[in-house]
């Protein structure tokens, strides 16, 4: 069964062009052209994967990313004719899985939709697939303030409970059964989707950013998760200092 992809943009020509490119490549297309109606649209034809323009009337782009990540599982790559990286940051922030600035090229675009939903398609087949290495503690995982309890998915920070999204409680106990272990992308992509990390992704470093601003973690310093430059991500044991 072909994958669908719902395209939502305001320019007319640039979704036509987008929309029989990807219908030529085998692809069920639809496009949606404001911000109001969108998460709706959604809703409605729960797509594959969304092609999510920024600048958009009604509602922008960033807007629809952050309210429908909560509940949308699939993929969502944003498009932007902004050259500001920051609008880049921003977007993986909301829970995009990956960013194309405009004028965008088919085949780039192409391949980036390709890379998608070849890991959706992946974690359906089971036979293809290894198992999850999430394991399943009955223990609570304590760092200073921070607790992180297995068995019922919670993470209490100063006594306050952190709301983690499914993607983003796993990837924090990925790191933390590993405290004080450097774990690479491929490492932690392997375990937290089942599939090898393709060199690609970005939604890696997207998560471990939303972990450190939701944990109070200092983006600039980070004391918590650190990155440590070509290697990977390292949570850090209390007391430690790397």
């Amino acid at each position: 069964m072909s994958e669908r992809i719902l395209i939502i943009e305001d320019d007319q020509r640039l979704a036509n062009l987008i929309q029989v490119y990807l219908i030529r490549q085998g692809y069920l297309v639809e496009w949606h052209n404001s911000g109001a109606g969108a998460e709706e649209k959604i809703q409605q034809l729960n797509p594959d994967l969304v092609i999510l323009d920024v600048m958009l009337p009604e509602k922008t782009g960033f807007d629809i990313c952050r309210d429908i990540r909560a509940w949308f599982t699939n993929y969502i790559l944003i498009m932007t004719a902004s050259e500001d990286n920051i609008d880049e940051i921003v977007g993986l922030e909301l829970g995009a899985d990956d960013y194309l600035a405009k004028p965008v090229e088919p085949r780039l675009l192409l391949a980036r939709i390709r890379a998608l939903l070849r890991r959706k398609q992946i974690e359906s087949d089971k036979d293809n697939i290894k198992e999850l290495v999430i394991p399943q503690n009955n223990k609570t995982l304590i760092f200073g303030q921070l607790a992180i309890d297995g068995e019922n998915r919670k993470v209490l920070l100063q006594e306050h409970e952190i709301d983690l999204t499914t993607a983003e409680f796993d990837l924090l106990w990925i790191l933390a059964i590993n405290a004080g272990s450097i774990l690479s992308r491929d490492d932690i992509f392997s375990q937290v989707r089942g599939i090898d990390f393709d060199g690609s992704d970005r939604s890696i470093d997207a998560r471990v950013s939303r972990l450190r601003r939701k944990l109070l973690d200092d983006p600039d310093n980070p004391s918590r998760i650190k990155t440590v430059r070509g290697k990977g991500y390292l949570f850090m044991r209390e007391g430690e200092n790397h």
